[in-house]
């Protein structure tokens, strides 16, 4: 365990350059104590380190010097394999170097990891978007990857949801992020804004640089945009009881929430009484009666008058 911390701090040293004890100790997920502890080590085994006191100071290689100690483990073999995605890849005009690298990296591997890793390759497969989501074509997305690579602003023919429905914008861009198989640009300059890629109707860049906002890391802001979307999307509450079916089928949001409160019910056995996230009232019932016998909202007042009223109207028609 020591080795592998003793490589890690080598490594990061190498590819990022001066680190502090705090930053050491955090990327490694030890105390500030042990970091100083390896870094002794690693001196006392005749490794250039050496290290700055002050609000300025920190650990560092000396200038030029590189470690081989770079073998991957197993695990690590593994990971590197599966994390291949032949198709975003592609989209972003790197398939042949991505097949190219990978084809480098197991060339590198002693017999047995290469086995591990063909195996990994052969028998996993990584497919992001649903079964019912159309594959969407985006035809500028090797430009704005360029442009997202190269930190150029570029001004772009945009379709959107309101109207006008098709705007101009010049835009900054901070990152590019794949989610369920769809392409979103993160952008600025008015705050870090997020565009879908598909609907980009045409590309222009231009001579000027795109510089990141100081301190802007793409997967926390990704991150807090999706715990932001999900307030959105989910404004409202209803308590409702369950079966056990139908509390398989929900996903998502509502089923965190059905972890976080659902306890027995008191009148049926067998069932759950949960607090459930919902959109609207008019999504909810759309919800529940789909659910049909299998699940009873019981409060708010209004969802539930609202669904007795469509029962009552559906007996009607049906009777």
């Amino acid at each position: 365990m020591k080795s592998s911390r003793l490589l890690s701090i080598l490594l990061l040293l190498q590819t990022r350059g001066r680190m502090t004890a705090t930053e050491l100790a955090r990327e490694l997920e030890v105390s500030v104590r042990t970091v100083y502890r390896d870094a002794e080590a690693l001196a006392a085994a005749g490794v250039p380190l050496f290290g700055d006191a002050g609000h300025s100071g920190g650990y560092q290689l000396l200038a030029g010097y590189r470690t081989r100690l770079t073998g991957l483990s197993t695990g690590e073999a593994e990971a590197l394999f599966l994390t291949g995605m032949p198709g975003p890849a592609a989209e972003l005009g790197l398939g042949r170097a991505l097949s190219a690298a990978q084809l480098k990296l197991r060339a590198a591997l002693p017999p047995e990891l290469r086995a591990q890793a063909d195996r990994m390759r052969l028998r996993f497969h990584l497919d992001a978007p649903g079964w019912y989501a159309e594959h969407e074509e985006t035809p500028y997305l090797a430009q704005v990857a360029d442009a997202v690579w190269r930190g150029r602003v570029i001004e772009v023919r945009y379709r959107r949801w309101k109207e006008p429905r098709e705007v101009d914008r010049r835009l900054a861009p901070y990152g590019l992020v794949l989610k369920a198989g769809r392409w979103y640009l993160v952008a600025g300059p008015d705050g870090a804004r997020t565009y879908r890629v598909d609907q980009i109707l045409s590309v222009t860049e231009t001579t000027q640089t795109a510089d990141l906002p100081e301190g802007f890391d793409l997967a926390t802001h990704w991150r807090q945009t999706q715990a932001d979307f999900h307030a959105r999307l989910y404004p409202e509450e209803a308590e409702v009881r369950l079966s056990a079916r139908a509390a398989a089928r929900l996903t998502g949001a509502q089923s965190r929430a059905l972890t976080a409160t659902g306890h027995p019910d008191p009148e049926i056995p067998g069932w759950t009484r949960a607090t459930l996230p919902i959109e609207s009232h008019t999504q909810a019932e759309s919800q529940f009666l789909a659910l049909g016998t299998e699940a009873e909202v019981l409060s708010p007042p209004a969802l539930r008058t609202r669904i007795q009223t469509t029962l009552a109207s559906m007996t009607s028609r049906y009777a």
